[in-house]
């Protein structure tokens, strides 16, 4: 038989038919099997979780049928309490499907510790734009007789302190500085 004679026959359209609905009846079943594996349309709002602590944002996620995942603790903010969720993703009133992980980032125990740098002997208009960069303020300002302007000594709590010494961010330092005067 000749492939044209084929193409044209009976058998060829009936196998052609039967293809085509074959394909069609499994489209079919496919679509509506992923709709209900997939929970089509049906969703979870994700619940506003900044300012919680983990345990409550176990319990609110364990409610909602998602999960949490911590990615990180970021720069202490004093706005939030310590350890509790400052950032979330996807974000509050989102809608998700169930099972889904959100990703917390916490508030630390508080500011990072960063070390003092050396402003001995520096005027105090040199000393003070380093210690603010550095975001430490500057406490109690004592001035001594002393030849030269420069800062003498720094001190924190009444404690002396030295260069290279860690404070956390945001610490009060206390300076003596000579007011150039003997």
């Amino acid at each position: 038989m000749s492939f044209v004679k084929f193409i044209t026959s009976k058998v060829f359209f009936k196998q052609l038919a039967l293809a085509i609905v074959a394909t069609i009846v499994l489209c079919f079943i496919m679509l509506k099997w992923l709709n209900v594996t997939t929970n089509h349309n049906e969703f979870v709002v994700v619940p506003d979780l900044k300012g919680k602590s983990l345990e409550t944002v176990k319990i609110e996620l364990r409610d909602s049928d998602l999960e949490f995942k911590l990615q990180d603790s970021a720069n202490f903010n004093p706005n939030y309490p310590r350890y509790s969720v400052i950032e979330q993703s996807p974000k509050a009133g989102e809608k998700v499907k169930e099972n889904r992980k959100i990703y917390l980032i916490t508030n630390p125990s508080g500011y990072r510790k960063v070390s003092v740098p050396n402003i001995l002997k520096s005027t105090f208009r040199q000393a003070k734009p380093q210690l603010e960069a550095l975001e430490f303020k500057i406490g109690k300002i004592t001035f001594k007789d002393a030849i030269g302007e420069g800062v003498m000594s720094m001190s924190h709590n009444g404690k002396p302190l030295k260069p290279g010494d860690l404070l956390p961010l945001t610490t009060e330092i206390d300076l003596v500085v000579g007011n150039g005067k003997l």
